[in-house]
């Protein structure tokens, strides 16, 4: 192991520069899943027909589907119908479309968690089905639903490193070039890459557990 060498200025950098494109995607990717989860997710539970089918066989089909082989098919295969994508492009759409469709879960077990009687009560005092939506069920179930999001966005923070499999030059590609130098390297440069991927995932699990204790205080108040 050399730490001394693995740990020179020049790859540090190169490294750091890795873990700014791997938080770019993820950051990307987490707000475009959600947004879409969250689409899906309003759209299964209010049960409308036929959709309603179509969107569970998507989900169904996506969750039962390797991470990797969506990025293999977002970078070669939907060039062969002329949507040529870049690296980036092809693992942020691979990402999005994996996480939205764990995350329409998420949310619409939280939407179903919440007692039927307040739709009824909300609709009975004049709100429309959007608005009992926006103000009554969303608020609620959104709340419950922070502890398992942030997994599953830490998740996706991780799941970012499959992208090295078509050489996006993210942090893993980035430590991969720095140990392919010297095989004293192997052990610092993932000792490193761990520790950025640590403090970033515990930061949003320190995030989450903060948010979900001052709701807990608002709920006894």
């Amino acid at each position: 192991m050399d730490f001394v060498g693995a740990y020179q200025p020049e790859y540090l950098l190169f490294m750091l520069k890795g873990f700014g494109l791997t938080l770019e995607i993820a950051a990307i990717s987490i707000i475009l899943s959600f947004v879409i989860g969250l689409l899906i997710a309003v759209l299964r539970y209010s049960k409308i027909p036929v959709l309603n089918q179509l969107l569970f066989l998507w989900v169904e089909g996506i969750r039962n589907t390797p991470l990797l082989l969506i990025i293999f098919f977002a970078f070669f295969a939907l060039p062969e119908v002329g949507l040529n994508l870049t690296k980036k492009q092809a693992a942020i759409t691979a990402l999005t479309v994996f996480e939205s469709a764990l995350i329409s879960e998420i949310i619409r077990g939280g939407l179903v968690s919440i007692d039927r009687g307040q739709v009824e009560a909300a609709r009975s005092s004049g709100l429309s089905y959007v608005q009992t939506l926006r103000f009554i069920l969303l608020p609620q179930a959104l709340r419950r639903m922070i502890p398992p999001l942030v997994s599953q966005f830490i998740s996706l923070n991780k799941d970012t490193s499959l992208a090295m499999i078509i050489a996006l030059p993210e942090l893993m590609h980035s430590v991969g070039i720095v140990y392919a130098q010297n095989i004293n390297y192997v052990f610092p440069s993932l000792l490193f890459a761990a520790l950025l991927y640590f403090i970033v995932n515990y930061s949003m699990s320190m995030g989450a557990r903060y948010l979900e204790r001052k709701e807990q205080r608002l709920c006894r108040n």
